[in-house]
């Protein structure tokens, strides 16, 4: 399988984390959880099959996905499917970095996964017919990465709230743990009520749910790839209160308990093996 990384340049790299491609992935399994970081997912199928989302408690449910598609702030793993020789293209969104690319605010999109084309209309289908004809990943990338410059170049300039938002972000982000929320507000010269407002509009979770998916990311970055691990250490390590309280968040987040998630994921993190 081929799988690369592009990290693009200012004034992208204030709201796109990077660039991804693959091709030619051939899965060991059918089924996958997705975990939420966070943040917002754009993909690109470059393949003809559909692809399916399952409902995470029927799973003989499914919403069905063609050609691109956007996946907002999710509160819970999602369950898609896992096709032999899939080739994809994508953008990483940072946290509260999609706003200009989708002229709506983020809440809007909260735990949803919506087609390209009911956003973006002919823009999302001609961007795809140009990823197809461009030769090679660099190339692939370009055509994106043009188009995400002609989205930002026409969006609304960031208001100063969206700008305290984004240091709110970096904060919890980096210590997800410690941070109390009417605190972080305060500092920032908002109200605790409209700080939440502004958070959501911009993020799509409220401050204290995303505090609790990046508590449990810093849970996934600490294990790494060890294969045996000290789960009380780790929960205290990252500020869980007791062991009752790390096990329901991680089992929420993951759709598996933490000794599961060790035997079922993959080389990739916020990727597991669906249990059958």
């Amino acid at each position: 399988m081929m799988f690369c990384r592009h990290f693009p340049g200012a004034p992208l790299a204030s709201y796109v984390d990077w660039l991804w491609y693959y091709d030619d992935w051939h899965p060991d399994h059918s089924r996958e959880h997705v975990l939420p970081d966070g943040t917002f997912e754009l993909i690109i199928n470059l393949r003809d099959e559909k692809r399916k989302l399952f409902d995470r408690k029927e799973a003989t449910r499914y919403q069905s996905f063609k050609r691109g598609w956007l996946s907002g702030s999710q509160s819970e793993y999602l369950v898609i499917d896992a096709l032999p020789n899939s080739s994809m293209i994508g953008v990483h969104f940072k946290p509260g970095g999609i706003g200009p690319f989708v002229g709506m605010a983020a809440h809007e999109l909260r735990d949803r996964v919506v087609e390209l084309d009911a956003l973006w209309g002919s823009a999302a289908l001609d961007l795809r017919e140009r990823l197809l004809e461009a030769p090679g990943p660099r190339a692939k990338f370009r055509v994106l990465e043009q188009l995400l410059l002609k989205k930002l170049s026409s969006a609304r300039i960031a208001s100063n709230n969206a700008k305290a938002v984004s240091c709110a972000v970096n904060r919890f982000s980096q210590q997800p743990q410690v941070q109390k929320i009417r605190d972080v507000a305060s500092e920032l010269g908002i109200s605790h009520k409209h700080f939440i407002e502004e958070f959501r509009r911009e993020v799509g979770l409220t401050p204290k749910l995303f505090c609790r998916i990046r508590r449990f990311q810093k849970v996934l970055t600490q294990i790494g790839s060890c294969g045996a691990v000290e789960w009380a250490d780790v929960a205290v390590s990252c500020g869980y209160y007791d062991q009752a309280h790390f096990v329901n968040d991680f089992q929420a987040f993951a759709g598996q308990n933490p000794t599961a998630y060790l035997s079922y994921r993959t080389e990739y993190p916020n990727f597991t093996r669906a249990v059958a």
